[in-house]
């Protein structure tokens, strides 16, 4: 039996720090959908879903993410009707703080008690537990350095942008 899981998130933008838990999503699991979603409590997004969608893809080319993964977007309901759809009883969340653990974990249990959708958290890399996609925004908007932290093609696309 194929075990898929699926790693949601708004990657707005996608992050090293996203692409090493997508990478050891993908030595865990045979196959590993990214998924965009929506955060309806995040503001406006830098870039729309299909640019995200395509730094995603670009991003685990060049970073050489091993393994089975599919990226795409979902918009039309909750998270737990896409993993019916693909078959998945797994939710890959990365978790920088105890602050999104507290966050995450009441999403976690309506999860399993929705559709028997389990969550497992992965850490972070020590390198990487301070970055967030807000962050790089913030820092990139007022031309500070973000190369360390994202992918070369998501350095050039915040370029584009400010």
């Amino acid at each position: 039996m194929t075990k898929i899981a699926v790693v949601p998130g708004s990657f707005d933008p996608v992050t090293l720090g996203h692409l090493d838990v997508i990478a050891r999503a993908a030595e865990l699991f045979d196959e590993v959908h990214v998924l965009v979603v929506h955060n309806p409590d995040k503001k406006a997004a830098l870039f729309d879903a299909g640019d995200r969608v395509r730094l995603i893809e670009e991003s685990l080319t060049e970073v050489g993410v091993p393994g089975t993964v599919v990226v795409g977007e979902w918009t039309a309901g909750l998270l737990v009707d896409y993993c019916r759809q693909v078959g998945s009883k797994i939710l890959v969340k990365g978790v920088r703080s105890g602050e999104d653990v507290a966050y995450e974990t009441p999403m976690a249990i309506m999860n399993r008690h929705l559709a028997g959708v389990e969550t497992v958290f992965l850490l972070p890399d020590a390198a990487r537990a301070h970055v967030s996609s807000s962050l790089i925004r913030q820092v990139s908007g007022l031309g500070g350095d973000v190369t360390p932290y994202v992918p070369q093609v998501v350095a050039r696309a915040l370029a584009a942008r400010h």
